[in-house]
């Protein structure tokens, strides 16, 4: 279970988070969702220990994620937006080194890989150094990595990034499943339509402030809009796309080639 209460982080004059409070409970996949620079990343940093708050408090899993954050590390699966890896490494190397961080046994970590790799599509390309593999190769090992020491709290930030199709459901149901295994999940990304199938509930920030939150029916509710994209224009005052594109459009033609 996480639990966040009067987060606040500035960076300079810019304030990145503005007091926000908010819980996602055991077995809840929960969307964070909102445009560029709303605070998302910022808030899964500090949520992760990576960052410190100006002020808040976060409890991960009964302990304080701010204050004693080597002892929720343990608990927490995480793929950033970034998902930088070694990739000088074959995925086996790059594994066993990441559970052995974990205080993992290495027949442990051996055995686990060999499952995650049959999952994702990787066992003929485990033993190639990772320079080689693509943008999406690459994506399926960060989040096996996230994987393999079995937490029990989830933070996924744009993990569908560079995924295939198949890996895009491979990932689906993955978080599905363990949802219903009593995971706790957080779940940032800018694809609407995936959070709106996925989330059990969803998060929407704006400008460091939560603006609303509830499941897809709360916010139709609340903005009065018919799908999760309408919702999230509203309550981001995000521009009209559609006229924005056929002005574009329009002021293109209208220039002489």
């Amino acid at each position: 279970m996480i639990t966040v209460k009067n987060l606040t982080k500035t960076y300079g004059e810019k304030r990145a988070l503005n007091n926000i409070s908010f819980e996602i409970l055991q077995g809840e996949i929960c969307g964070y969702i909102g445009p560029n620079g709303a605070g998302k990343s910022t808030t899964v940093k500090i949520l992760n220990g990576i960052l410190k708050p100006d002020s808040g408090e976060v409890t991960i899993s009964g302990a304080d994620a701010i204050e004693q954050a080597h002892k929720i590390r343990p608990s927490i699966g995480y793929v950033p937006e970034t998902g930088a890896i070694f990739e000088a490494l074959t995925p086996k190397e790059y594994l066993l080194f990441a559970g052995r961080l974990h205080g993992m046994k290495d027949e442990i970590i051996h055995e686990r890989t060999n499952h995650l790799l049959k999952y994702f599509g990787l066992t003929a390309a485990a033993n190639q150094i990772m320079v080689s593999y693509s943008k999406g190769m690459k994506q399926k090992v960060v989040i096996a990595t996230s994987l393999l020491h079995t937490p029990d709290v989830y933070f996924f930030d744009e993990p569908l990034d560079g995924l295939d199709a198949h890996g895009t459901l491979l990932f689906k149901e993955l978080l599905k499943n363990l949802a219903i295994r009593g995971k706790t999940i957080l779940y940032c990304s800018h694809l609407l339509d995936i959070v709106e199938k996925i989330c059990h509930r969803m998060i929407v920030l704006r400008g460091g402030s939560i603006v609303a939150h509830g499941n897809i029916a709360d916010l139709r509710r609340l903005t009065k809009q018919q799908t999760l994209e309408e919702a999230f224009s509203i309550l981001t005052e995000s521009e009209n796309v559609e006229e924005k594109t056929i002005t574009l459009l329009d002021n293109l033609a209208s220039i002489a080639a």
